[in-house]
């Protein structure tokens, strides 16, 4: 029986949705139109009706989107930037040394002409000897006086000690007969003062000898100091280079401390820049160096040097590199650009023209997240370069507004068009 009034209950419902809200269709079936031909036309109102519900929706969509503010942006993915260090420098000669005379004394040498290459040990000026080598003379010869008064002194200590011992030996004679009554006080007195007679004597001979010792090592240092003088009359190069002037001129009087000659060293020369104290931990002794001249020519080396006291005006440090120089074409004082190589970094390049600033005045970017809102990023300016701007402080890809940032706020919604740029 329940079976029966549920097939009932649902035959009832479905009359009655028949009836009223399909009584059209209805209608249609009674009057002998056929049931595929209205569940067709019916399946084709469907449809019309859901296309102009898109139309709508597309419509207002159309709409929303003519108020959001159109944007250009560019899919940035961070890259590997092998960055360096630029300084300003120049180049500097590895010896730089004015050459001076130790002595005084007139040129007798051709002089050097400027431009002109020494080797170490060359000739540079010679000077007239004067009186010098009849002082050498001199003082050869009182030292061979000096060495003549050896054997005299020696024989003098020798006789002061055998008189020596001769008065010790009277002197125990005479005190053994004292004793035994033999001898008077007077004579062991007389004795005694034989044997401190004796005793001075040894000493005499013997300040004789220090003396003696002493004028041979005078006469020996005067000779010394003569050969000193005389080698001081030939004035060498100290190492190999380049003349900067002409050597003193022939017939010159040269005094001690006058100017002979200026040598100057290239090979290797070095490369001096000034480090600013922000950069100063990104540069290592012993880190590779690229650099460029104003002619262009490119030179390659290591860092040697890096000061460990700053200048007191400027608060840099003086940095040197040195690089070979075979050819000597790098000369002193040349302007050089410094690339010095330091630990690479994640970094994106942008159009110099993407960069803003925000309401606090810091540089960033704006770019748009998944929903098209606008976001602002600050970011570290790294390298500049002809292509744009190496910045970091971003993930490692962003979409970032390229044209129109400076015309959007964070948090505003935009119409976005992605382009791709080459750079």
């Amino acid at each position: 029986m329940k079976i029966v009034s549920i097939i009932t209950a649902i035959v009832v419902i479905f009359v009655l949705y028949t009836l009223v809200f399909e009584r059209e269709a209805f209608n249609k079936v009674a009057d002998g139109v056929g049931i595929k031909r209205v569940v067709e036309e019916r399946l084709e109102k469907t449809s019309l009706a859901t296309e102009i519900d898109l139309e709508k929706d597309n419509a207002q969509q159309t709409d929303k989107n003519a108020e959001l503010v159109s944007v250009v942006v560019y899919s940035s993915n961070s890259q590997n930037l092998g960055s360096a260090v630029i300084l300003r420098g120049e180049t500097e000669a590895a010896r730089f040394v004015q050459v001076r005379a130790e002595t005084f004394g007139q040129v007798i040498s051709d002089p050097l002409r400027k431009g002109s290459f020494v080797q170490k040990d060359d000739i540079l000026c010679r000077l007239d000897e004067g009186t010098r080598e009849a002082a050498l003379a001199d003082s050869l010869a009182r030292l061979g006086e000096a060495k003549a008064l050896i054997p005299q002194t020696e024989a003098k200590l020798g006789e002061a000690n055998s008189r020596l011992e001769e008065a010790k030996i009277n002197f125990n004679a005479a005190s053994k007969l004292s004793e035994g009554g033999y001898a008077s006080d007077t004579r062991v007195a007389s004795v005694q003062a034989a044997m401190r007679s004796a005793e001075a004597g040894v000493a005499t001979a013997a300040a004789g000898f220090d003396s003696t010792r002493a004028r041979i090592q005078s006469a020996e240092a005067g000779v010394a100091a003569a050969k000193k003088e005389i080698d001081r009359l030939t004035i060498i190069a100290p190492f190999e280079g380049a003349l900067e002037s002409d050597t003193a001129e022939i017939g010159s009087l040269l005094q001690p401390g006058d100017l002979c000659g200026t040598i100057i060293q290239l090979n290797p020369i070095k490369l001096v820049g000034f480090l600013p104290e922000t950069e100063l931990f990104r540069v290592k002794l012993g880190a590779s160096v690229r650099a460029q001249l104003t002619s262009g020519q490119q030179i390659e080396g290591n860092v040697t040097f890096l000061s460990r006291s700053a200048d007191s005006k400027t608060r840099t440090f003086r940095v040197e590199v040195n690089v070979p120089n075979d050819g000597l074409e790098i000369r002193d004082g040349q302007t050089v650009e410094i690339a010095i190589g330091s630990d690479g970094k994640k970094a994106h390049l942008l159009p110099q023209s993407a960069l803003t600033l925000n309401d606090e005045g810091l540089l960033g970017i704006r770019f748009v997240d998944d929903k098209n809102i606008t976001r602002f990023a600050a970011v570290k300016l790294e390298q500049d370069s002809k292509e744009g701007v190496w910045v970091s402080g971003l993930d490692d890809t962003v979409d970032v507004i390229i044209t129109g940032q400076e015309f959007v706020k964070e948090g505003v919604k935009v119409s976005a068009t992605f382009k791709d740029i080459s750079l």
